[in-house]
């Protein structure tokens, strides 16, 4: 590679280009640790994207109508942070750059989309932007359908690398996208062909332009260091009504003497090697410096897309207050008036009719009544939509013949299903909800967990929740999941008993607006227990005293979903037998936790014995509500699980596990001696 060719060929976008590179080293360097080579090989298509291309405006950095610009790769996040400060961001002046790494800064090793607002996404883990992104295409296609081009009509822009590629989910997104043909989701493959332990092709020989094509995408490929060849991709891949990847060449830490080799792809902070590197480009700028008429020319390439805004601001103001606020509304992320009114009366009505249903099936009934007041919601299942009851009638299908269809079908591809919800609900204006077993956590998890990292509320429905789903056996019947989401910081994890907390736990999961909810859900029928209406939502106490005892308080039962039913049979055995029993219902240890105090006490005071019943392991919890929140005030015991499960029907496998009424009472009376 002739960097001297290069800076004379295009000597302008040369030096704008080295502001990236440049910067990049410098903050790497400083921090003595960090990724340089990925933003040093990918600057120059990032200075013709931000120079020619992406619709935004560094002075309004949340614009609805913004072109969303996700770096995949985002171990490389000092090429975002440099093309922040370079364009004018408030929130990043150059101290922050200088603090790259730093405890209290907001240039986290990787980006983190809750601490700036110029990162769509938070990236590092790969393939989870490229991933993200389908969901953000998605969302601009579903939002365009609904509130016309006038206010949704942007792309959505992608750097990923070799390893974004490698990584599995990469290719469920790939293929989703293809399928929903999102043309406008333009995806930059870092063709570099180095990975950490060495050339790409010690571990893959995929042809990845064939890989796409086989997809349904249209595909390019070209010279990633020529700015003629970036600009034109992009004019091409912007006509085309598939999704788009350029396949960029690069080398990865250009002009640096660690360029194209794996050296090149972490911290590169030798001194002399840095200065080197400056001269090759022809600067002589000292640390974290930019030449001030290049600040000057990054800055005009901020400022570009100002016009825009201002006359999508003024297409906004001419659209009726209704629409106005319906949009405002629904970017907020906030709930309709209506949906309260809604809850409640189908509460009143459930508890009146008291149906005995799977909660997967009272889950679709409260759907029922919630899809058609919340027209922002997205709903979806990996291939599952019979068994997870995540469809209703008034949706539609979305796909290219139908943009303003509400149900995904998104296959059998669980993670690649949550990193594009994650994406949905990053776009905003979207409310996104899909399904599958809970077993199949284990799929979905990085995705999971990254909505809960990124504060987004994504709801995930999670069906046959227990050895309750019977003959399909201890493959799909999920024993440790519960304590796994309960274990993950900034998640609801709620298991309703019957119809009424499942209304109650929707209620919580459309109005949270940082924390995602996973709803777990039995495929097996369970009585209705709520059978007192109560306009109070009891579910968002996280547990209350659903029967209190009789006479003298001996022991309280601690239960949580499908099991609250054997408490309560238990609780019956029990008063025959003279023992003042109180049963709560626990769905949500979260929720209980945030309660102050004095409720908590109430609740689940000192002196009964407690037992826990729940058709999972023991870890995840249940210690400090059954041993007592300073560990010694209660005796206690726990009716669960200890192993995997079997292939019988369900009411033989509880038989099995001893998760009865019976052995309750047993566990009770044993502690009582």
């Amino acid at each position: 590679m002739d960097i001297a060719t290069l800076r004379e060929a295009h000597p302008d976008h040369w030096m704008r280009a080295a502001a990236i590179r440049t910067l990049t080293l410098d903050a790497v360097a400083g921090a003595n640790s960090g990724h340089s080579g990925m933003p040093m090989g990918m600057a120059d298509v990032a200075t013709v994207l931000f120079e020619k291309h992406l619709k935004f405006d560094a002075a309004a950095p949340l614009w609805p109508d913004r072109d969303r610009f996700i770096l995949s790769a985002g171990h490389g996040s000092m090429l975002i942070y440099s093309l922040l400060y370079l364009t004018g961001y408030k929130e990043m002046p150059l101290e922050q750059i200088k603090n790259f790494r730093q405890m209290g800064a907001k240039t986290a090793g990787h980006p983190e989309n809750f601490l700036l607002d110029g990162v769509e996404t938070t990236t590092g883990p790969l393939g989870q932007g490229i991933s993200n992104a389908v969901g953000f295409a998605m969302a601009e296609e579903s939002l365009r359908a609904r509130f016309g081009s006038k206010l949704q009509n942007h792309h959505t822009y992608v750097m990923a690398g070799d390893g974004c590629l490698m990584e599995g989910v990469s290719q469920e997104a790939i293929a989703l996208a293809g399928r929903q043909k999102l043309g406008k989701l333009i995806v930059f493959w870092d063709n570099n062909n180095i990975t950490i332990d060495g050339t790409v092709d010690i571990a893959d020989r995929t042809d990845q332009v064939a890989r796409f094509k086989a997809s349904g995408w249209h595909v390019q490929s070209i010279d990633g260091h020529d700015p003629d060849q970036i600009d034109a991709a992009i004019e091409a891949a912007k006509k085309s009504k598939k999704p788009s990847m350029i396949a960029c060449k690069t080398h990865i830490a250009l002009g640096h003497a660690a360029q194209d080799t794996s050296k090149g792809h972490g911290a590169l902070t030798d001194a002399d090697q840095l200065a080197a590197a400056k001269a090759a480009y022809g600067v002589n700028w000292g640390a974290y410096q930019v030449a001030e008429d290049v600040k000057s020319q990054w800055e005009e390439i901020g400022a570009r897309g100002r016009e825009d805004r201002v006359a999508w601001e003024a297409r906004f103001e001419e659209q009726s207050e209704r629409r106005q606020a319906e949009f405002n509304r629904v970017f907020a992320g906030e709930a309709p008036k209506k949906l309260s009114a809604t809850i409640k009366a189908f509460k009143k009505q459930i508890s009146e009719e008291q149906p005995k249903l799977a909660t997967r099936s009272s889950s679709q009934k409260v759907l029922e009544v919630i899809n058609p007041i919340m027209p922002e919601t997205i709903g979806g299942s990996a291939d599952l939509t019979g068994s997870n009851n995540t469809l209703t009638g008034d949706m539609g299908v979305f796909d290219e013949t139908n943009r303003k269809g509400r149900y995904v079908y998104y296959g059998i591809r669980e993670h690649g299903m949550a990193a594009a919800m994650n994406g949905m609900a990053l776009h905003g204006g979207i409310r996104p909800y899909s399904g599958t077993f809970f077993c199949f956590t284990d799929y979905a998890r990085p995705a999971m967990r990254l909505s809960a990292l990124m504060q987004i509320p994504v709801t995930y429905v999670m069906t046959h929740d227990s050895i309750g789903l019977g003959e399909d056996g201890p493959t799909h019947q999920p024993v440790e999941h519960l304590a796994i989401c309960r274990a993950t910081p900034n998640t609801l994890t709620i298991r309703p008993c019957d119809t009424v907390e499942t209304a109650e736990a929707w209620e919580i999961a459309l109005t949270s607006q940082k924390t995602p909810s996973v709803l777990v859900l039995t495929r097996q029928g369970v009585p209705t227990l709520r059978t007192e209406h109560k306009n109070t939502n009891l579910v968002s106490k996280g547990a209350y005293v659903l029967a209190e005892a009789e006479g003298k308080r001996e022991a309280i039962l601690i239960a949580t979903g499908s099991e609250v039913a054997i408490a309560m049979e238990a609780r019956k055995l029990l008063q025959d037998n003279g023992i003042g029993t109180r049963v709560v219902s626990m769905p949500c240890m979260e929720l209980f936790a945030e309660q102050d105090e004095a409720y908590r006490r109430k609740v689940l005071p000192a002196g009964p014995v407690r037992v826990g019943v729940e058709a999972a392991v023991r870890d995840g919890g249940w210690d400090r509500w059954l041993l007592g929140e300073r560990g010694r005030e209660a005796k206690q015991a726990f009716v669960g699980m200890t192993r995997f499960g079997a292939s019988a029907p369900a009411d033989e496998l509880y038989e099995k596990f001893g998760i009865t009424a019976e052995n309750v009472v047993a566990q009770v009376k044993a502690l009582l001696g």
